[in-house]
């Protein structure tokens, strides 16, 4: 479980609501072998038979590539051999993650990413900060598709899962490097620091850090509820094109702190409902004092009936 797959489990669900027929092709459907660096995401292999023959068995009216990894090189290979259009969405910054993990050139990544987008008919992006990013590195085409947060789970409840000493500093999310979880986990703050999520780091960091409470990953009502044991979500990270999980704190009520970049800055900005600072120790601490009442109807704004209108608006239509 991720952003991506959170946001397209939404769309997903919102398409059938709209009497659409949504045909995922995921790696389930093939052999897969563990992503290198990653073992829990599984990458499918030897696709491209079973692509050609998935996409050739039915009539689509719309067909779009929601990664870069092997089924969507697969997919695009097949769309291009016949020439049909498709759009592309471009959810992860996998070129700073791949710098982060192999020390691999950043241009190197995005020249490959652009090479993959550059034929898509639009190049969908959640936030503008990073519209304005791939537009200035050669990309075309690229257009806005925003995020949203179910408002029904995701709510203020009372109590939290968990009952730590005040004030309580969350972070929510995957323990991977890219993440930069010790930007958080190594701030002197008040209080106890609560980190709910699962990842490659997360035996080192329990090691490392010995007095953060890790709770693994929790889900559904269950996340909603470790939730309402913080009262601050720091969001170390410098590179997310979103960040779902700000949308879910802010909808249970708790305030987010963050570095000034692309996500936090779209997603925050200058709502009220969150700091965003280089330093994040003054950000966190300043955000404890936000009213959760203010972060509730800030996220109320984030619906995911626009989200689906522009996924839809932004399809090629075959």
């Amino acid at each position: 479980m991720n952003g991506v797959v959170r946001t397209m489990s939404s769309i997903c669900g919102g398409l059938r609501a709209a009497d659409h027929e949504p045909f995922v092709i995921s790696p389930d459907l093939f052999r897969t072998v563990p992503c290198p660096g990653y073992p829990s995401i599984r990458l499918a292999v030897g696709a491209q038979a079973g692509i050609d023959r998935l996409l050739s068995r039915s009539r689509f009216d719309a067909i779009h590539l929601s990664t870069e990894g092997p089924l969507g090189i697969a997919a695009r290979r097949f769309c291009l051999g016949r020439g049909l259009c498709f759009t592309t969405a471009f959810h992860t910054r996998f070129p700073e993650y791949l710098q982060h993990r192999f020390r691999l050139p950043l241009g190197w990544g995005y020249a490959a990413l652009r090479r993959f987008h550059a034929p898509s008919s639009a190049v969908m992006v959640a936030t503008e900060t990073t519209r304005r990013e791939l537009v200035a590195r050669g990309f075309v085409r690229v257009v806005g598709w925003t995020r949203g947060v179910d408002t029904e789970l995701f709510r203020p409840v009372v109590p939290g899962a968990v009952v730590l000493p005040p004030p309580v500093f969350l972070y929510v999310g995957r323990l991977a490097v890219e993440k930069n979880l010790p930007a958080f986990l190594d701030l002197d703050l008040p209080g106890s620091k609560l980190v709910v999520g699962d990842g490659p780091l997360l035996p080192a960091l329990r090691r490392r850090y010995p007095q953060v409470h890790f709770a693994g990953a929790r889900y559904g009502a269950e996340l909603v509820r470790y939730y309402a044991a913080g009262d601050v979500l720091v969001f170390p990270s410098r590179t997310e094109t979103f960040g779902l999980v700000m949308l879910e704190a802010l909808a249970c009520g708790v305030p987010v702190a963050a570095f000034p970049a692309p996500g936090p800055a779209d997603v925050i900005a200058s709502s009220g409902a969150g700091v965003i600072a280089e330093d994040l120790r003054d950000a966190a601490l300043a955000a404890a004092a936000i009213p959760r009442e203010r972060c509730r109807e800030h996220a109320l704004r984030f619906g995911w009936q626009a989200s689906l209108d522009q996924f839809l608006g932004n399809l090629a239509w075959l």
